[in-house]
C-alpha cells in the first residue's frame, strides 16, 4: 500500500526572510521599528530631515558595514576606519550592504572619470600590448606617472663573499607630460598680486593670505638671511628676487630651530594650486582667481600627457583620442579591435564601457574631471561598479538615484533597480520621485515632519496603502501643477552669444531677465554647461551649486551662515564681557572636552566610544560662562533653540537683535524652522545643506542667482514651500535661472530653454524657448511630451 508523498517542511534557513530593526534612536530616530523584506524593492519616503537617511544609512547600512569589518584580523582594522555601533535595540537578519551615496567624488585634479572607474587602467594595459611604436609597460600611458632616470653605483654579490662594485643606469618611462606635470594646464601667476614692490618685507609688502609677519613666516623671512626686510622689494637684486620667489624648499636654523624656506611661487603652488579651485576657502579662492590664470599646456594640448604616449597608436588612434572621445563612440571603437591575444582584456573594458550606456552617462568622456560631475553623475559612475556583479543576496542602499535625471531617464533608472533586485539582492531607497516609488514592493514613510517632529514610520506597506493613508506623502504622491494662466513680462535680458564650453554647438541664446526662468533637458544636454559656463560670473550673479557643505562635527548652522557672530555680540554687550567667550571653539569652551560636548575614547581597532562631558554635561562652555544671560536665556540654551524659536527670542524684548534677525528668517524661509541652532553640520540631510547653503547665498548682493536643482532631496510637500520662496525672490526684483526636471518647477516658470535633443554629442542645441503652456502645446521635445503627461494627469 502506497502512502502519498507529504509535504515537506519549509527549511529553516528559508525563514530568514526580513530584515528586523528595534528601537532605532539614530539622530532624530524616535524608537523606530520596522520589518523590511529580503530580495525586495523598499523606498523610504517622507519629508527632508524627516530620518529616512537616519534609519537606512545611519542605522541597517552602517551596522552592516562595521559587522563585515569586525570579521577582519585587528592588523586590518588598524587601517579601516573604525564604526561606532549605531543607537539600536536590535538588528536582525542583516545582509552585506553595498553603499551607493550621493558624496561627489574626489575632486582632486588628477582624478578623471577614467581614473575613477579602472577604464585607464584596462586602457593602458591595451595600449602596452597593442599600441605601435611599442613604448613600454602600462606606466608610460599614464598621465600620472612622471619619467625618471637615475646613474650611480650597485653593489654585486659574487660567490662566497665577493662583491663588486659596478655603475649602473635606470629609467623608467612614464607617460607623465613633464611641461604641465600630468595636469593639463600650466599657471602664470601674476607678480603684482603677491607682493607690492614699493614696500619691504617688513611693512607688510606680501599680499598673499596667511603671509602675514607677525608669525612664522615673519620669523622665516627676518632669519633666513637671503635679503634685507627692510628694503623695498621693487630694489632687491636679480639674486634677491630669485631667492624670494623661485627658491626650492630649502633646510635653515633660526634661533636653534630647524624650518625650512620656499620661495612664493614653489609654496603657492604647493599649498593652493595643487588643490581644486572648488575646495578652497572663499578668500583663498578669490586670490587664485586674481593672482593666477590658467593656459593649456602648450606641449601636450591639455592632454596631460608626454610626447612618447602620445606617438603610439593602435589604428591610427593614441591613448589621448581614445580617453577624449565620447565614451558611447570609444565602445563602439574597442568593439572593432579584433585581437585574440588581448580578449579577455577587451570583453572587460566592453562591459564597462556599456554600463556606462546603459546608465545613461554614455555621453561623458573619460579625460573628464571627476571633480566636475554632478551629484546624479558620480553616484551614478559608482553603480557602474556593480551592475554586472555576480554577487547575490546583498543589500544595495540607494540615495536618491533620479538625482539630475529628466523623467525620460527616470525609467532607465528604474529599470537597473529592477534587475538589481531580480537578481536576488535587496534593494534600499531613498526618494522623492513619484515616478521612482512606483516601482516599490514595500513603501515605508517616516515623518510627520521634519527633525523634532519626524523619526517615527507613518506607513508601512504597498504603494496602493500610501495614497490611501492620508499621511503627507500619500497626500501629495498624485499632485499635478496646474500650468500658471499668466507669464511675469521680462525687464532685460542677458544676451549669450556663441556658448561651445562641453557640447555646446555654438548656442545663442537671451535669457530674459526679472522672470523666473527654468533651463531644463535630458541628463548631459549641456544645461550645466550653458549656465555655469556661459554666463560670466561676477556682474551680481548668485550661483548655488550642488557642492557639498565643507563642516565638521564643530560646525552648526549657527557658525555656517555666520549667525553665531551677533548672538556673541549680543550677549557680550549685555554682559560686558568679550565676544570670545561665547564661542565654544575658542575661549569659552568646557576645558574637558576642549567645548566638543563629548569626550571620545579611542579604543584602538575597536570603535570608539563617545560619552557626554561630565564637567559641562554636554553644553559645550564652562559653567562661568553659562552665568552670563541674555533675555532670560543662557548661550547653550540659544543653541538648542530652533530656528523658529529663536526668531521670535531674537526678534522682540530684551533680546532683539536685528542682524540675528535677519538671518534666522531666511533660515524661516527655506523650510528649515524646526532645525537647532546647534546641531552639527554632519548631522543634516543632502536637502537641509543645500537649503542651508540658499539661505547663507540669499543674503548677498546679487541681480541673478541661479540655481543647481534646488529640489535635490525636497518632498513632494516641500517643492511648494520652494516654489513660494522663487517667487519672493522675482517679485523683489531679482532675476532667477533655475536648472531643473521637476515638472512642478517647469509648470510655475515664466520662461522654459530646452536643450537636447539627446546626451553629449547629439544634445548641445536649444530645441524649445518659450512659456511653459507653449511647450505643452509644442510637445515636440521630450520635455515637452513628459511636461503635457504631468499637467494634463
Amino acid at each position: 500500500m502506497s502512502t502519498a508523498p507529504q509535504p515537506s517542511a519549509p527549511h529553516v534557513a528559508d525563514s530568514h526572510d526580513l530584515i528586523r530593526v528595534q528601537g532605532a534612536r539614530v539622530n532624530n530616530l524616535r524608537d523606530v521599528s520596522v520589518e523590511i523584506p529580503k530580495r525586495r524593492l523598499t523606498v523610504f519616503t517622507g519629508v527632508s530631515g524627516s530620518g529616512k537617511s537616519s534609519l537606512v544609512f545611519g542605522t541597517i547600512a552602517a551596522e552592516s558595514q562595521r559587522m563585515i569589518n569586525e570579521t577582519y584580523s585587528a592588523f586590518v582594522q588598524g587601517f579601516m576606519p573604525t564604526l561606532a555601533r549605531p543607537e539600536v535595540d536590535l538588528l536582525d537578519g542583516l545582509t552585506t550592504a553595498i553603499i551607493v551615496d550621493q558624496e561627489r567624488m574626489g575632486a582632486n585634479s588628477r582624478s578623471t572619470v577614467g581614473t575613477a572607474t579602472d577604464a585607464n587602467a584596462m586602457l593602458r594595459i591595451l595600449f602596452s600590448r597593442l599600441g605601435q611604436p611599442h613604448i613600454g609597460s602600462p606606466n608610460a600611458y599614464s598621465f600620472n606617472v612622471p619619467s625618471v632616470k637615475a646613474t650611480g653605483a650597485i653593489t654585486v654579490e659574487r660567490g662566497a663573499g665577493k662583491t663588486k662594485t659596478e655603475k649602473a643606469t635606470f629609467t623608467r618611462l612614464g607617460g607623465m607630460c613633464p611641461r604641465c606635470e600630468g595636469m593639463g594646464a600650466v599657471t602664470d601667476i601674476d607678480l603684482s598680486a603677491l607682493y607690492d614692490d614699493s614696500l619691504s618685507l617688513n611693512e607688510g609688502a606680501i599680499t598673499i593670505p596667511g603671509y602675514s609677519m607677525e608669525g612664522w613666516y615673519g620669523r622665516i623671512f627676518r632669519g633666513c638671511g637671503y635679503f634685507d626686510p627692510d628694503k623695498p622689494i621693487g630694489k632687491f637684486t636679480k639674486r634677491e628676487q630669485h631667492d624670494l620667489l623661485h627658491r626650492e624648499p630649502t633646510k635653515i636654523k633660526i634661533d636653534g630651530i630647524n624650518l625650512t624656506y620656499a620661495g612664493l611661487i614653489p609654496s603657492i603652488q604647493k599649498s593652493f594650486l595643487s588643490k581644486d579651485i572648488d575646495t578652497l576657502q572663499p578668500h583663498i579662492r578669490a586670490f587664485v582667481e586674481r593672482a593666477v590664470t590658467f593656459t593649456t599646456c602648450p606641449e601636450c594640448a591639455g592632454t596631460r600627457l608626454s610626447q612618447e604616449a602620445r606617438s603610439s597608436k593602435i589604428q591610427g588612434k593614441n591613448i589621448a583620442d581614445a580617453c577624449a572621445m565620447q565614451i558611447s563612440d570609444l565602445a563602439a571603437w574597442v568593439r572593432g579591435i579584433d585581437e585574440p591575444s588581448v580578449a579577455p582584456l577587451l570583453a572587460g573594458l566592453q562591459h564597462l564601457l556599456d554600463s556606462f550606456e546603459e546608465i545613461g552617462l554614455g555621453y561623458l568622456s573619460l579625460d573628464r574631471p571627476s571633480g566636475t560631475l554632478s551629484g546624479g553623475e558620480a553616484q551614478r559612475t559608482k553603480m557602474i561598479r556593480h551592475l554586472g556583479s555576480s554577487l547575490t543576496d546583498v543589500t544595495y542602499v540607494f540615495d536618491e538615484p533620479t538625482i539630475g535625471l529628466h523623467p525620460h531617464d527616470i525609467q532607465r533608472m528604474n529599470e537597473l533597480l529592477l534587475q538589481l533586485r531580480d537578481k536576488g539582492n535587496t534593494v534600499l531607497v531613498v526618494e522623492h520621485k513619484p515616478e521612482a516609488i512606483a516601482i516599490a514592493d514595500h513603501v515605508v514613510d517616516l515623518g510627520p515632519g521634519a527633525g523634532t517632529d519626524g523619526g517615527t514610520v507613518c506607513y508601512e506597506g504597498s504603494l496602493e496603502g500610501l495614497r490611501a493613508s492620508g499621511t503627507i506623502t500619500g497626500r501629495h504622491l498624485d499632485d499635478r501643477a496646474a500650468l500658471k494662466d499668466q507669464v511675469r513680462t521680462p525687464t532685460g535680458k542677458l544676451e549669450i552669444r556663441g556658448a561651445t564650453a562641453n557640447n555646446l554647438r555654438n548656442v545663442d541664446v537671451d535669457v530674459p531677465l526679472g522672470v523666473l526662468v527654468v533651463v531644463t533637458g535630458v541628463a548631459g544636454s549641456g544645461k550645466s554647461s550653458l549656465v555655469h559656463g556661459s554666463i560670466p560670473p561676477g556682474a551680481g550673479v548668485v550661483s548655488i551649486d550642488q557642492g557639498a557643505i565643507r563642516g565638521s562635527r564643530r560646525s552648526n548652522p549657527a557658525t555656517y551662515t555666520g549667525l553665531l557672530d551677533p548672538i556673541r555680540k549680543a550677549f557680550a554687550k549685555a554682559n560686558g564681557v568679550k565676544p570670545a567667550l561665547f564661542s565654544a571653539n575658542s575661549e569659552g569652551a568646557c576645558p574637558s572636552c576642549n567645548g566638543a560636548g563629548v569626550i571620545y575614547t579611542d579604543l584602538g581597532m575597536m570603535a570608539g566610544v563617545a560619552a557626554p562631558c561630565e564637567d559641562c554635561e554636554g553644553k559645550r562652555f564652562q559653567a562661568s560662562v553659562l552665568e552670563y544671560r541674555l533675555g532670560g536665556r543662557d548661550i547653550s540654551e540659544v543653541l538648542a533653540m530652533s530656528v523658529t524659536e529663536a526668531e521670535k527670542f531674537f526678534g522682540a524684548g530684551d533680546a532683539r537683535t536685528p542682524a540675528a534677525h535677519a538671518i534666522l528668517d531666511r533660515l524661516a524661509d527655506v523650510g528649515l524652522g524646526y532645525l537647532s541652532l546647534g546641531q552639527p553640520l554632519t548631522t543634516l540631510s543632502g536637502g537641509e545643506r543645500q537649503r542651508l547653503k540658499l539661505a547663507t547665498h540669499m543674503a548677498e548682493k546679487g541681480g541673478v542667482y541661479v540655481l543647481d536643482e534646488p529640489t535635490t532631496g525636497l518632498h513632494l510637500a516641500d517643492v511648494e514651500q520652494l516654489l513660494g520662496l522663487l517667487d519672493r525672490l522675482v517679485d523683489s526684483g531679482k532675476s532667477v535661472i533655475v536648472i531643473e526636471h521637476h515638472q512642478a518647477v517647469m509648470a510655475h516658470a515664466d520662461w522654459i530653454i530646452d536643450l537636447g535633443p539627446g546626451a553629449g554629442h547629439d544634445g548641445g542645441q536649444i530645441v524649445f524657448e518659450g512659456t511653459p503652456a507653449d511647450l505643452v502645446a509644442d510637445r515636440s521635445t521630450l520635455t515637452g511630451e513628459h511636461l503635457a503627461a504631468y499637467v494634463g494627469g
